[in-house]
């Protein structure tokens, strides 16, 4: 029996918070694998022009849209400019992958957490996945991939990420109803948990803070903190035709942290 799929080769991911991170790294290692990337970021125009230019170095086509993933109100217009992109660049009218990855820390104990902590943790985290997901829908082509960005943190406690881990266990169940829905379209739907990473995410505290860097290490399997191609890689991998048969899962990516 022949899988209801419509995806092209080259692929089209889009790829949001892509400009730095773990974003770009996905971005990144779906163009060596041979796709084409839409990226979006929320301020830093040049440093998503350069990830434009690297993955068009790496023989890809790209383009970089603004967007605020934690400003639902300007995702219809967020939509149309993807249309004219996907048209300009790619005569399509669809594309292959989203990869719900945009995204900030804030540290907060939980008796100090403000509600306007508590309501941009969750627009961005939470809200805004769940209405750019459902305001892609359209474009997204049967047989194509979601893959929504969690934290090792909805599975082990960190004092000061009440908030931020919550929203991310909302994303993960929303994965899973996701998957039941769009399963009709043969489109996968499944979760990446990274465990700490060395990236400029909150402040860059995993990366410039040596004792939380060696504390997590000791706490991980493989005796490391984790590295931005120890995600990119694995996400990409995930997009690929192999991995079709694989959706509503929680794939935590920490090098075993927390045993």
């Amino acid at each position: 029996m022949t899988p209801n799929t419509t995806l092209h080769n080259p692929t089209i991911s889009l790829v949001t918070g892509g400009s730095r991170g773990l974003g770009r790294n996905t971005a990144l290692s779906i163009a060596r694998g041979g796709g084409d990337v839409v990226i979006t970021y929320r301020s830093q125009a040049e440093e998503a022009q350069a990830a434009v230019a690297e993955i068009q170095a790496l023989g890809r086509r790209a383009v970089a849209l603004q967007l605020d993933t934690g400003h639902i109100a300007t995702f219809s217009t967020f939509t149309e400019h993807l249309r004219t992109a996907l048209q300009t660049i790619w005569q399509r009218t669809d594309l292959d992958h989203l990869v719900n990855n945009a995204g900030h820390g804030d540290y907060a104990a939980f008796a100090t957490t403000s509600e306007a902590q508590f309501d941009h943790l969750v627009n961005v985290h939470f809200k805004g996945v769940f209405f750019l997901t459902q305001a892609l829908l359209p474009l997204i082509a049967n047989g194509g991939r979601i893959v929504n960005f969690s934290t090792g943190l909805t599975r082990l406690s960190l004092p000061g990420y009440a908030a931020y881990a919550a929203a991310k266990g909302a994303v993960e169940v929303l994965t899973r109803y996701l998957a039941k829905e769009l399963g009709a379209r043969s489109i996968t739907v499944n979760t990446v948990a990274p465990g700490a990473i060395e990236t400029d995410f909150g402040g860059g505290v995993v990366r410039d803070n040596p004792e939380l860097n060696q504390h997590l290490a000791q706490m991980t399997a493989l005796g490391r903190v984790g590295l931005p191609d120890d995600i990119g890689p694995m996400v990409a991998g995930l997009l690929a035709p192999a991995n079709r048969w694989v959706t509503a899962q929680r794939i935590e990516v920490s090098g075993g942290q927390a045993l």
